[in-house]
């Protein structure tokens, strides 16, 4: 038990060290002309050091906002921003998605076009129809991924309530603290741990691992080169499948950044009561008089 607490203190020690190399040294993580930098940003974006710079940086913010309260509500504020307008320009990517199938439709049963190609700005792009009917496939994952903590924002997702519910207001705050640091914070870091070198085995040769050390992965660097995904499930089909390992990724910090707002707002109601509930909560809105259908679930 001892040893434990001390090798979390020493690494949380460290990570403030690691912090402070990181933004003093960025060509040693960002410059990616030079391989070894490359695969420094692969090997410490999943690994026990960036773990507790997060955690440092986590500590920071709740501390500092716990002792001057605007601090924390304007973290809220910021990361509630953030994920609206990433999900707010999103959702029009589902417009997007319906006009596509609808033209996809349209010119392979009628027109019986076997390519169809846009040039916005004279800028050709041609593709098969069947390449364009599988990208509806991006456009699905796209307002999956990117809109989650939107949604959550919105308060749309869906939610069991059999104890939330009935709860007092206080209870509640209780239960959003505990379900943001024992629930959305572990999964989002579990999925992270797991989608981070799958992204990159498929970037990159020769591939990397979660057990590489960083000398074997320094010493791949000497070979490292580029080399996208461009597979795709059909012969003329979308074969961009990289992006969706890349939206993974993107999935997983708006969920870890949407539980830090979802601790920080919970924190912040449960001190101030429950005059404080919904302060600067920017929720869309379908207008007067459907005030019954908004936030359903």
């Amino acid at each position: 038990m001892i040893d434990a607490i001390l090798w979390t203190l020493g690494n949380l020690a460290l990570g403030i060290r690691n912090i402070a190399y990181a933004v003093t040294h960025p060509g040693a993580w960002l410059d990616w002309s030079d391989p070894e930098a490359l695969i420094r940003f692969i090997y410490y974006g999943a690994s026990v050091e960036l773990l507790f710079a997060v955690l440092v940086l986590l500590l920071f913010v709740l501390l500092a906002g716990m002792v001057w309260r605007p601090f924390m509500w304007g973290t809220v504020r910021v990361l509630e921003g953030m994920a609206n307008a990433i999900g707010r320009a999103v959702a029009w990517v589902g417009l997007l998605m319906v006009l596509q199938q609808i033209a996809v439709v349209f010119l392979q049963s009628v027109f019986r076009l076997g390519e169809i190609t846009v040039s916005p700005f004279g800028m050709g792009f041609t593709q098969s129809v069947g390449w364009f009917s599988e990208e509806l496939k991006l456009y699905n994952a796209m307002v999956v991924a990117l809109c989650v903590s939107y949604t959550f924002v919105q308060g749309t997702h869906v939610r069991v309530d059999l104890l939330y519910g009935p709860a007092s207001f206080r209870t509640k705050r209780v239960i959003d603290m505990a379900g943001a640091l024992f629930f959305m914070m572990p999964a989002a870091v579990l999925i992270w741990l797991y989608s981070w070198f799958f992204l990159w085995r498929h970037l990159i040769t020769p591939k990397v691992s979660a057990t590489d050390a960083l000398d074997l992965m320094l010493r791949k660097a000497q070979i490292v080169r580029w080399n996208v995904e461009r597979i795709g499930f059909s012969p003329n089909g979308f074969d961009a499948y990289f992006l969706f390992k890349i939206l993974m990724v993107a999935f997983t910090l708006l969920v870890f950044l949407q539980a830090i707002a979802v601790f920080a707002r919970a924190w912040c109601e449960f001190r101030e009561g429950p005059q404080s509930e919904g302060r600067y909560l920017d929720r869309d809105s379908l207008g007067a008089g459907e005030e019954l259908y908004e936030g359903t679930h």
